[in-house]
C-alpha cells in the first residue's frame, strides 16, 4: 500500500466545458414560425373563398338582350358578359354585367347573343379576388323569351 502514491495535494483536473447546446431546437422554433405565419393566412383566405363561394348571398332572374359574352382574364379565364334590359322601347338599357362558371351555358348564352333571354343568377358577395368572376353575379341558368 505504501506504492500508491498520495494524490490528494494534487489539484483536480479542469471539467471540460458543456457541449453548446444544439442548434436545431432554435432552428426548428424558427421553422415552425414562419410556417404558421404562411398557413394561417393561407387557411383564412381559403375559408374566406369556400364561404363566399358556397354561400348565395341573392338569388334573381333578370330578362333582356345579350350584348355580349367573352371569355377573359390573364391568368384566370372566366366567362363575362352583358346583359341590355330596357324597361321601354326607346330608352336607355341598363346593363347587367354577369359572370358564367359553366362552359355548357356560356354556350347557351353565345348562341343567343343578341335574342331576348332570361338569366336566373346567384349573387355572392365578398369574393376576394377576381379570379372568380370579375362580378358577384354568376348565371346558373338561361332560358329564350320570345321568338
Amino acid at each position: 500500500m505504501a506504492d500508491t502514491p498520495d494524490t490528494s495535494d494534487i489539484p483536480d483536473a479542469p471539467e471540460p466545458p458543456p457541449p453548446p447546446a444544439p442548434v436545431k431546437k432554435k432552428r426548428n422554433k424558427v421553422l415552425i414560425v414562419l410556417f404558421a405565419l404562411l398557413l394561417i393566412p393561407a387557411v383564412v383566405v381559403a375559408l374566406w373563398i369556400w364561404v363566399t363561394l358556397g354561400y348565395t348571398y341573392a338569388v334573381g332572374e333578370r330578362a333582356g338582350y345579350v350584348q355580349k359574352i367573352s371569355k377573359k382574364g390573364w391568368l384566370c379565364k372566366t366567362w363575362e358578359g352583358e346583359l341590355a334590359m330596357a324597361n321601354l322601347p326607346g330608352t336607355m338599357p341598363q346593363i347587367f354585367s354577369f359572370t358564367v362558371r359553366s362552359d355548357s351555358i356560356a354556350h347557351v348564352i353565345e348562341q343567343n347573343a343578341g335574342k331576348q333571354v332570361s338569366l336566373t343568377y346567384e349573387q355572392h358577395r365578398g369574393i376576394p379576388s377576381s379570379c372568380f368572376g370579375e362580378t358577384e353575379y354568376f348565371v346558373t341558368r338561361v332560358s329564350r323569351l320570345g321568338p
